[in-house]
């Protein structure tokens, strides 16, 4: 069972990060910062339609600060949606600003409007913690999820990632007749490999959420991470495999009861040989290349996690150039040159667990 038992420190943007970000557009100047937004003089509780505290704040500006705050932010999703073409946010508004009191980073979650339709869409201002940029834009160059996200200094806006929250499919997805078994323990495996070789760790099910894609003659799942705080920053590789985390059982248990030790071992070589033909691409293996240029001259972990971690994947694959590195970024580039070296892994299976 993994087990996370000290909050995380929050690693403030270096050199070499913001630099890849400026050249990889991520790097913009925006008319209101995350900290501009705690300008607010009142806060309720947010209750959802089932008259339960969802632990977030809705917060509210003075009336002159209102209007300000709103056109900012506005101007921020047409960043994010469109390059700044405000054009897009003509019938648009701002219905909500809520404050996260619980997160490491305390976001706030921006719920905009079009007036026209009354379709709605969600995205986040949160403290600019290096360990969560280089988590996204990981997920975003390695894995099949493409995600929007931008940087300002010491501020980080986030598009909202759509999906069934995990710990809600668990309770009421897995009792649906028409659920796929086979299918969903399919993509957890990949899911579990994904966050194995890129360093994400804490994938516990309320850290992600569950695509339903419905096909001409089955259901299809995509299992996508929300919460990067954790990414390259944990002691131990079982913080890494989602299936150690008791949270994720209910879906484990499906998995060792109708899968075979070869289909773990089919479907695993199969998410090492996608990840390995990303890192490999004309377009996204570059920037690979250079973020984790740039996370090997950065400190993201202490380095008793460094080091314990190193070991625990030297054991994990049984091999010792692990041990010759020195940070979060020597190992991430070692386990990424894994997946050419070790195309299946047969230790930690997710059948034999």
């Amino acid at each position: 069972m993994a087990f996370i038992s000290k909050k995380k420190l929050v690693y403030t943007i270096k050199d070499a990060l913001r630099k890849y970000l400026v050249n990889q557009g991520r790097e913009v100047e925006l008319p209101i910062t995350y900290n501009e937004l705690h300008r607010f003089n009142n806060a309720i509780p947010f209750i959802d339609n089932k008259g339960k505290d969802t632990l977030w704040e809705t917060v509210l500006h003075s009336q002159s600060e209102m209007i300000h705050v709103h056109e900012a932010l506005k101007k921020i999703y047409a960043l994010l949606k469109s390059s700044g073409d405000v054009s897009v946010i003509e019938h648009l508004y701002i219905d909500r600003i809520d404050l996260c009191t619980y997160g490491n980073t305390k976001p706030f979650r921006i719920r905009i409007v079009n007036k026209i339709n009354d379709l709605f869409d969600y995205f986040y201002i949160k403290t600019a913690d290096a360990s969560r940029v280089y988590g996204l834009e990981i997920e975003h160059l390695i894995s099949p999820n493409k995600i929007n996200f931008l940087v300002s200094g010491a501020t980080l806006v986030e598009e909202h990632i759509q999906g069934i929250p995990g710990d809600e499919f668990i309770n009421k997805n897995l009792k649906d007749p028409q659920l796929n078994i086979m299918r969903l323990a399919k993509e957890f495996i990949k899911f579990n490999e994904r966050c194995l070789v890129s360093l994400l760790g804490d994938m516990h099910s309320s850290n992600f959420v569950v695509e339903i894609i419905p096909d001409f003659d089955e259901i299809h799942y995509r299992i996508r991470a929300i919460d990067f705080d954790q990414q390259a920053y944990e002691s131990r590789t079982a913080i890494y495999m989602p299936q150690y985390f008791k949270q994720n059982n209910p879906i484990i248990k499906l998995g060792m009861k109708n899968l075979a030790p070869e289909l773990e071992m089919q479907y695993q070589k199969e998410e090492r040989s996608l990840i390995a033909n990303r890192l490999k691409s004309k377009i996204s293996g570059p920037a690979i290349r250079n973020l984790v240029k740039a996370m090997m001259q950065d400190k993201i972990a202490p380095m008793k996690n460094v080091k314990s971690l190193r070991e625990d994947l030297s054991r994990l694959y049984n091999d010792k150039e692990f041990l010759a590195c020195q940070n979060m970024g020597e190992i991430l580039y070692t386990n990424l040159k894994f997946v050419f070296k070790y195309p299946i892994r047969h230790k930690y299976s997710f059948v034999n667990l």
